[in-house]
């Protein structure tokens, strides 16, 4: 007998089925509440706005000439600009400044300028959010402290290499002059980097910006007369936490594709470093054994693994260096990978093959580019070529030589 006899002898089932698809939706709607947004049908923001921009660009001409495709070599996107006047070149950046922005190929300094336009696009989106009645509050104040931290991105002087709002949003900084440098350092950075932690005031060398500054300064230090640049990179999408998207390779092999892209566009460096730290060390693991012979060290520091047994499994010509600090947690993290999940071996464990630096100084495991660590000095010397000067741990002795 159903509580309503009128409805017939299903309505329980119904009424069970209802009464929980109610609550899941209430649950939905607490947790959406609880994370600082509620779900807006009909806005006007783009949720996509590179996407869309790529779209109008594709179907565009230029002084009656087709665009380069977004996706292309860039020397056909060299080519393209090579020709064009200051301020033609500035037309496309005003025009479509998200592309350009992002565009492996364009001048260095185009696309710096054609950010900090994109950039602004974005804060003033963020600064509608601020007062939009449809946020929660929680969600009107995580898009001021966003409107911030864009603000900042477009302070004099600091030159975007990328930027892509969407989705937590991504970003590329350079410190130093790119087009005249010699020697390019690339930092990649581990999980939880979006545009909100790209940067950070207290313990500034914990975020990628911070570790790029710190980087260029301590390169510049080790050899002053070298000519370098380094890029804090953040141009790829990380793990959120150290769940499972941590533990396995998807991200990393996306953001392997997207490093090799950055490498491949770089203007004229006749060598490259990698930097990378924690899962950034994956993402350079997977992309090793496709970068260009102009990578010629390969950095990792805080290393979970790097979806390889060995050095020899890597399939990389460029020297491998690792260290960690010794209270790291990272080396409570078991070193193996079953069904995909793990990153495989661990990169200081002798048997790897890698060169073992010191990480002297560096204190738990976002410490390794403080200034005055000995983890610090020795990634800068790598950087500038001077590795016959690195301080190795004393458990290899291979470590410095200079082949």
């Amino acid at each position: 007998m159903t509580s309503f006899p009128g409805l017939g002898p299903s309505s329980g089932f119904l009424q069970s089925t209802a009464w929980r698809a109610s609550l899941a939706l209430v649950v939905v709607f607490v947790m959406l509440a609880m994370t600082g947004w509620t779900a807006i049908r009909g806005t006007k923001d783009d949720a996509n706005p590179l996407a869309t921009a790529k779209v109008a660009w594709k179907h565009a001409t230029f002084l009656g000439r087709p665009l380069p495709d977004p996706s292309g070599q860039p020397s056909a996107v060299r080519a393209f600009f090579a020709p064009l006047s200051r301020a033609e070149k500035q037309q496309l950046a005003t025009r479509y400044p998200l592309v350009v922005g992002n565009l492996g190929g364009a001048p260095a300094q185009l696309r710096y300028d054609a950010n900090r336009k994109a950039i602004d696009d974005a804060r003033r989106v963020e600064k509608r959010r601020m007062s939009d009645p449809r946020l929660t509050p929680v969600g009107r104040q995580t898009a001021g402290q966003l409107m911030h931290r864009l603000e900042s991105l477009m302070s004099p002087g600091r030159q975007i290499l990328a930027f892509d709002p969407a989705d937590g949003g991504r970003a590329a900084e350079v410190f130093g002059n790119l087009t005249k440098a010699d020697r390019v350092s690339v930092v990649v950075p581990g999980v939880d980097t979006n545009l909100s932690t790209f940067e950070r005031t207290a313990r500034a060398t914990t975020a990628p910006v911070g570790m790029g500054r710190a980087l260029y300064g301590a390169e510049r230090q080790a050899r002053p007369s070298a000519r370098t640049a380094v890029i804090a990179w953040a141009d790829f999408t990380s793990p959120s936490g150290v769940g499972v998207e941590a533990a396995t390779g998807q991200l990393a092999a996306a953001g392997a594709v997207r490093l090799r892209a950055l490498v491949n566009a770089l203007p004229s460096s006749d060598s490259v470093s990698l930097f990378c730290h924690s899962y950034g060390s994956v993402v350079c693991g997977v992309a090793a054994r496709t970068l260009p012979s102009n990578v010629k060290d390969i950095a990792v520091a805080g290393s979970p693994g790097m979806r390889a047994g060995s050095l020899a499994g890597l399939g990389t010509h460029a020297r491998v260096w690792a260290m960690r600090d010794s209270d790291d947690w990272i080396q409570d993290v078991p070193n193996l990978e079953v069904g995909g999940l793990g990153h495989g071996a661990d990169p200081v464990d002798p048997s790897f093959g890698a060169r073992i630096l010191s990480a002297d100084g560096a204190v738990g495991h976002a410490g390794y580019f403080e200034p005055g660590t000995r983890s610090l000095q020795n990634f800068a010397r790598v950087g500038v070529g001077d590795t016959g000067t690195v301080d190795c741990a004393s458990a290899d002795p291979q470590c410095g030589a200079t082949v």
